[in-house]
């Protein structure tokens, strides 16, 4: 029977080349190898580049931002195209987005979890005590008074 694996182990190895299957991670040594999403939600070849990769998980969060609760440990970039969507709706005055700042909470309770805006890491260890609710509001509330909070640079003058 080793031939029958070494056989199987060789067309797994094939089909994941040549994009046969559906990934659910970056490719082992990749900087982000730990973000894994849940690949009923994202159809991904196998055979695309991690640039590729990324940049579609944006767009899919960008479209459908309740998607990034579907990633664990998301990417930086992930996480700003997250952001992105905040702000914008923090600007249109269509109410508190509570529901993706508990998103981006319950992305940070992965150690992995990079951190992108300097601080927010700690303002969900300081909040944990809260009620969801209370603490989603709190975290929007320290992202409207971080600094560039999102990238966004204000021009004074």
């Amino acid at each position: 029977m080793p031939l029958i694996d070494t056989v199987a182990d060789l067309l797994g190895r094939a089909s994941r080349a040549l994009g046969f299957e559906t990934a659910d991670s970056f490719p082992p040594g990749h900087a982000y190898a730990r973000t894994r999403w849940n690949k009923a939600y994202f159809d991904i070849p196998s055979d695309l580049k991690p640039e590729a990769i990324e940049q579609r998980m944006c767009e899919a969060i960008a479209n459908t931002p309740s998607l990034f609760g579907e990633i664990q440990n998301p990417t930086p970039r992930m996480q700003r195209t997250l952001l992105g969507i905040v702000e914008q709706r923090l600007r249109r005055a269509q109410g508190a987005p509570v529901d993706l700042a508990a998103l981006l909470v319950a992305a940070y309770r992965s150690p992995h979890t990079v951190e992108t805006v300097p601080g927010l890491r700690q303002a969900i260890r300081d909040t944990a005590g809260y009620e969801p609710q209370v603490q989603a509001n709190a975290i929007l509330a320290y992202l409207a008074d971080a600094p560039a909070a999102f990238g966004v640079i204000e021009a004074r003058g």
